[in-house]
């Protein structure tokens, strides 16, 4: 084989290496999802394509006006900057523009992002129209000896300039002496430049969207809570434990989770779905919502309660003065006569007034409401006065169902209310098209209020039916609302009270008894408790599981 064709076969051999090597580059760049990972592995393929000992990636600032640095990089000096590195850069931007609003055409790399035009410099030392003033500084103070340099503009699917890639002293194979970058190699290395610029736009965008996506969701989830000036902060604080304990979850070793692990895609889906849990209460009524009272609905019914035993009260006191009076005009002032009628009627007053405020008390809620009580109140119920010539009742049926609530303040129509917001969170979700890594998270959303006796709601579901994201949720949900300090329908709940009371739910059948556990034992529970709650409030610790 004579020479000439040894070097042509020598260059098929580089073009083929050079072509393998770029649809290499571009597998590599386009199957990276991580925006650190990926700019570090733009300079990286590009400084390999091109033998280059050094290189910069600068990223267009939001505001358009300067070039921050991502990544710096030079082997022989034993740097590496940005990135994953976890380094930071702490070297001012390059501006693009100077301060009279003309171009910056001194720095080349600002040059390149201006034109779009890519430049190639054999030695930085000796070429004019640019200023390396900063290059020969930086030489001066580490001994190192910039030539030759590639800028390439890195533009996205619009034309738009969103980087500059800069390669510093391409190496000569054989000798590893630095050389001017081969012209050969600069169509090559500008498509791995733009490879590189539409993989990195692709990673913006999918990020852009899940930014977006997840703002919206934070937004939907703080104008759940403001509708009622009492749940303000429930979702954020449940979304964040939730996360907690899943994180916590992903450590522990032991116990029957000891194995389960949550990967990133899961966390991910577990995250929007404890951010979106309580979506469906967009279509519950804030009288429900809002109900502090038991009589309570648009306003506190209580009101008219009160108005209407005053009306009976002074109604009594009007037959009394008449009574008195056909008394008086029948009988003459007869003083026994007289205090007989005024015991009678004195003591209906006086009883008058000991049910109206039976009443106004039952309308507050307690902790629980016995059955003297109720049967006191259907008794109260049961009395009549005259209104406009048409006897009424004491109390209407919807007040007697209402004043005989036991616990809190909500009534079996209520509850039904509250409770649908479940179903109404799994209808909505279900209509949204999720992807497929997030596809479970209308049924996560939906299960918190689920009983693993199949008590729960809204689907009823039971044991193994119930998935580990769920019961997870449910524990910090539970927590929280047993805990809440702002609550108008009770007071706020001890620590020691709530743990108690996680604890009968395990033994019902309610929730998972293991991951309260680890929700205990990890120190969970003290650690929102000293966050969240009131210093009154907390009379348990960790070590107290000890005892």
């Amino acid at each position: 084989m004579s020479n000439k064709e040894k070097d042509l076969e020598k260059f098929a051999q580089k073009q083929r290496d050079q072509t393998r090597k770029l649809i290499d580059i571009g597998i590599a760049l386009s199957a990276e999802k991580n925006i650190s990972v990926l700019l570090e592995l733009i300079v990286d393929s590009a400084r390999e394509f091109t033998n280059a000992d050094g290189g910069t990636l600068y990223l267009v600032s939001e505001d358009e006006s300067s070039l921050e640095f991502e990544i710096v990089q030079t082997d022989s000096l034993n740097i590496r900057m940005g990135g994953k590195t976890g380094e930071e850069i702490n070297w001012p931007p390059v501006p693009l523009y100077k301060e009279d609003g003309s171009p910056n055409k001194e720095n080349v790399s600002a040059d390149v992002a201006i034109s779009k035009k890519l430049v190639n410099i054999p030695d930085v030392y000796d070429v004019e129209g640019f200023n390396f003033e900063g290059t020969r500084k930086f030489d001066e103070s580490t001994g190192y000896r910039s030539k030759s340099m590639l800028v390439i503009p890195m533009l996205n699917h619009e034309n738009e300039i969103i980087g500059v890639l800069q390669l510093i002293n391409a190496r000569d194979i054989d000798s590893n002496e630095t050389i001017p970058f081969p012209d050969d190699d600069i169509d090559l290395t500008a498509s791995v430049a733009s490879q590189a610029a539409i993989a990195l736009t692709n990673v913006r965008l999918i990020q852009d969207l899940k930014d977006l996506f997840d703002s919206f969701i934070k937004t939907i989830a703080t104008a759940i809570d403001e509708k009622s000036p009492y749940t303000a902060g429930h979702i954020t604080r449940v979304a964040n434990l939730t996360m907690e304990i899943a994180h916590v979850v992903n450590k522990t070793k032991w116990g029957k989770y000891g194995d389960l692990t949550f990967n990133e895609d899961e966390l991910e889906e577990l995250r929007l779905a404890a951010w979106m849990h309580d979506v469906g209460k967009i279509t519950t009524p804030e009288h429900v919502v809002d109900k502090s009272t038991k009589l309570e609905k648009i306003f506190d019914r209580v009101e008219l309660l009160q108005v209407r035993f005053d009306a009976i009260k002074y109604q009594t006191y009007s037959e009394w003065y008449e009574k008195k009076a056909e008394l008086i005009e029948s009988k003459g002032n007869d003083p026994e006569e007289i205090k007989k009628l005024d015991e009678e009627y004195s003591g209906k007053i006086s009883q008058i007034e000991t049910d109206a405020e039976f009443c106004i008390k039952a309308n507050t809620p307690g902790e629980f409401m016995e059955d003297e009580a109720i049967e006191h109140l259907i008794e109260i119920s049961k009395k009549t006065f005259n209104l406009g010539g048409e006897t009424r009742h004491y109390l209407s049926e919807d007040e007697l169902e209402n004043l005989s609530i036991k616990r809190g303040t909500l009534n079996v129509s209520d509850r039904k209310i509250i409770e649908n917001h479940a179903m109404m969170t799994l209808k909505m979700l279900n209509e949204l098209p999720f992807s497929k890594k997030l596809k479970h998270v209308p049924a996560y959303a939906a299960s918190h209020h689920e009983k693993l006796d199949g008590t729960g709601y809204p689907l009823k579901m039971k044991g193994e039916e119930i998935s580990a994201q769920a019961r997870i949720m449910a524990i910090a949900d539970i927590f929280e609302a047993l805990t809440a300090k702002d609550r108008p329908y009770k007071k706020p709940m001890m620590l020691s009270q709530a743990i108690k009371i996680l604890g009968f739910m395990v033994k019902d059948d309610h929730i998972d008894g293991d991951f309260v556990e680890i929700f205990l034992k990890e120190g969970l529970a003290e650690t929102y408790a000293k966050e969240h709650l009131l210093p009154t409030q907390i009379d348990w610790k960790t070590s107290d599981l000890e005892n």
